[in-house]
């Protein structure tokens, strides 16, 4: 046997003492200011101890666990046996032997792709303790019997909240990738991470707002949403951008953008690399996209019809004095999608048919099954978050980004968590993550009808539930062609809820799944080779039929959207140059809009 004294341990360097001191004295400092904002920020904000309701589903939860404790006993038994034959196998590798793992994380959870995960014996114990206890936790809320669908959702996604939060890989002392740093740096990655963790505490004036890209890498209009353009028409609401031609002659049918308001339309626009509206410029069309308004107090009545009619309509308007041409394409994106879809109902029942064929990118109309945002929606919660809004007059953008966050935690949360508090590093410039942390603010009376009336009584589906501008929307009505784009990980608009609507629309429907989620399967362009997406000529009312049936292609679905767009109307015309129509260019895209940011 090797004498042990003879082997080196890795050399402890401490940081330098003035280091350490500037950082203290830098802490005590910041750390004042940030106390005070907080403080000042809770007696601004007080409301219910318990806002998202959460204590009542777990009391409820356990009243009905001690009902019939059977489920628990059965889960106890199990996971006891697991932990034994862990204890046994852990036991069984110290003395040099080899054992199987009793359990493994699901593919693609990335908290333990460090090899000492389960090459060193201790920390493979510590990663296959807590898979087995994280699935013992859930296993038991979801053999839960009696509970409504609701409060069972709300416990199963506040207990994996709970769960991803005790990770080992998010404390020091129990992951092996940052004892290592804090080894070979002598601790000066913890100090790092303090200044980091200070300086998101100071840009959330007493929140944690993590940071999640390097911001300093990235300027709208610089080096990202660079497509050149020209703001050709505003109003309240929202600037609309006619993108310059790169074809001489170009399809005679504009083709006309409404992204979401909860966050930019840049998310089509991020680099020339993977930009959508550069993409379709290129195949020759004549591209318009909305660029909402970051709205504060001012705003806070404009409601959901405010944004049809000074948002799609004001923008056919537009168009068609800018190009002459009454019909366009359009496509709705998300939100965008859902006040595309409202106002064709509304164009059905007036008659206006300017707008030809109509494309919804993971677009919700059904509400009944809105996957785990559904989660936020209930009485309770709408009360405290309608209370917020009518105090400022808007939703916080940070708000809805954090809920949004929320939804996939160890990606846009906990691994953050680590990199930059643990590791004590600067995150890595990303402009998806960029987009994704310059949020938007929402209007209350638009935000509380979009809540109430779409996800919580879901009367946007049913015919007649619904008034906007003296009419009463009825989605069956919409009979232009229409091209509906899934993405099948989607977290926000659940692939099999958004198919809903294929069995809705009277008109023509192609529906295309691509792989990947929300964003990625939709920003997917065809030079990345990224992906897949799946076809199927037959709408079958279950979706599951659907993809059963269905033919997986590889590579971008942007291709097969435009065979099937450039298919209604092939006519071509001369390039269209902004400004030249009736309507004079206000300023260079991507416009004055676009550049607020939520916190100005």
């Amino acid at each position: 046997m090797a004498d042990k004294s003879d082997s080196k341990a890795p050399p402890f360097t401490l940081p330098d003492p003035a280091l350490i001191t500037r950082t203290m004295a830098e802490v005590a400092e910041r750390g004042q200011r940030i106390v005070a904002d907080f403080l000042r920020r809770q007696a601004e904000e007080a409301h219910s101890p318990d806002p998202l309701n959460i204590g009542q589903a777990f009391m409820e939860m356990a009243t009905r666990m001690m009902a019939n404790p059977t489920p628990i006993v059965q889960a106890q038994i199990g996971f006891w046996q697991d932990y034994l034959t862990l204890w046994s196998n852990t036991a069984r590798r110290l003395l040099g032997g080899e054992a199987e793992p009793v359990i493994e994380e699901p593919r693609g959870d990335r908290r333990f792709r460090d090899d000492a995960w389960r090459e060193n014996e201790v920390f493979d114990f510590i990663r296959q303790s807590y898979l087995l206890t994280a699935r013992f936790f859930t296993d038991v809320v979801r053999r839960t019997e009696g509970l409504d669908p609701k409060t069972a959702q709300k416990v199963d996604f506040y207990t994996r909240q709970f769960v991803d939060a005790m990770s080992p890989a998010n404390f020091i002392l129990t992951n092996p990738e940052v004892l290592r740093r804090t080894v070979e740096t002598g601790g000066a990655n913890l100090l790092r991470g303090l200044s980091n963790l200070l300086a998101d505490l100071e840009r959330g004036k007493g929140r944690l707002r993590i940071r999640m890209t390097d911001d300093t890498k990235f300027k709208v209009g610089e080096n990202i949403a660079v497509t050149p353009g020209k703001v050709v028409y505003q109003n309240e609401l929202m600037q609309l951008i006619q993108y310059n031609p790169t074809t001489e002659t170009v399809f005679k049918r504009p083709l006309l953008i409404f992204p979401p308001w909860i966050n930019k339309y840049y998310i089509l626009d991020l680099r020339p690399k993977n930009s959508f509206i550069r993409w379709a410029v290129e195949q020759g069309h004549t591209v318009f996209c909305v660029s909402w308004v970051n709205p504060d107090e001012r705003l806070a009545q404009k409601g959901f019809d405010d944004y049809m009619k000074e948002g799609v309509l004001a923008a056919l308007d537009a168009v068609e004095l800018a190009t002459g041409e009454r019909g366009v394409n359009a496509i709705g994106y998300c939100l965008g999608g859902t006040l595309l879809a409202t106002t064709l109902a509304y164009m059905a029942a007036k008659r206006d048919t300017r707008i030809k064929s109509a494309t919804y990118f993971v677009t919700l109309v059904d509400f009944e099954q809105p996957g785990e945002l559904g989660v936020f929606i209930d009485e309770e919660q709408l009360k405290s978050l309608e209370a917020k809004m009518n105090k400022r007059g808007y939703l916080e953008g940070q708000d809805m980004a954090t809920t949004f966050n929320m939804l996939r935690a160890n990606d846009l949360i906990w691994s953050f968590v680590v990199n930059n508090y643990l590791l004590g590093q600067d995150p890595f410039p990303f402009d998806l993550l960029y987009w994704n942390d310059d949020s938007t603010r929402m209007p209350a009376k638009m935000h509380s009808f979009y809540l109430r009336r779409m996800y919580q009584q879901n009367d946007l589906v049913k015919p007649g539930a619904i008034e906007l501008l003296g009419v009463k929307i009825d989605l069956r009505k919409i009979k232009v062609p229409t091209y509906m784009l899934s993405t099948r990980e989607d977290h926000i608009a659940p692939w099999k809820s958004t198919y809903r609507a294929t069995q809705i629309y009277s008109g023509p429907v192609r529906f295309v799944l691509a792989a990947s989620g929300h964003i990625a399967g939709v920003v997917n362009p065809p030079e990345a080779g990224k992906y897949s997406y799946w076809v199927n000529e037959k709408l079958p009312p279950d979706p599951d039929e659907w993809l059963a049936g269905a033919t997986e292609l590889a590579g971008s679905w942007w291709p097969d959207w435009q065979r099937w767009v450039s298919a209604l109307d092939p006519k071509r015309v001369p390039a269209r140059i902004p400004g030249d129509g009736k309507l004079p260019v206000i300023e260079d895209a991507p416009g004055s809009y676009v550049r607020v940011m939520a916190n100005d």
